[in-house]
């Protein structure tokens, strides 16, 4: 199981690198400001940072113990994904409403936009971080 040093860098590597692709793409796709999407962003990245760190640790713990090893499956990934974002589009929808002052079925939408791209964001980048830090013992696939 990777420690806390690692997680950590997973999680900053994760958010640094999804904030510089979500900015642009978000303000081409829904037309509001580089910096109302810019103060949106860091907010959700700190609230998705702790999100982050705390589901990755729970995902692994729960795999360790149902099949006795945390190294992801592809089926398993796409679980992974799955969970990682519903749990954070519970939480970002009024944010995304507040801040961009619009209607909740509007920020709904949006969210779906926001948590499609960081689903499959977070697919490519955890199946890259696992290549690129593999734990000891794991062999490549």
């Amino acid at each position: 199981m990777r420690n806390r040093a690692d997680r950590i860098r997973q999680t900053i590597g994760f958010e640094v690198i999804g904030f510089l692709l979500f900015v642009p793409l978000a303000h081409w796709a829904f037309g509001f400001s580089v910096q109302q999407l810019g103060v949106l962003a860091v907010t959700m990245s700190v609230i998705a940072a702790a999100w982050n760190y705390l589901y990755n640790l729970g995902f692994d713990h729960l795999l360790a113990r149902w099949k006795k090893r945390v190294k992801k499956n592809t089926l398993e990934r796409v679980v992974h994904a799955f969970g990682f974002e519903g749990g954070l589009l519970f939480v970002s929808l009024p944010l995304v409403a507040w801040w961009l002052n619009i209607g909740i079925w509007e920020a709904f939408i949006m969210d779906l936009g926001f948590a499609t791209f960081y689903l499959v964001y977070a697919f490519v980048y955890n199946w890259a971080y696992d290549k690129v830090f593999p734990l000891p013992g794991w062999q490549a696939v």
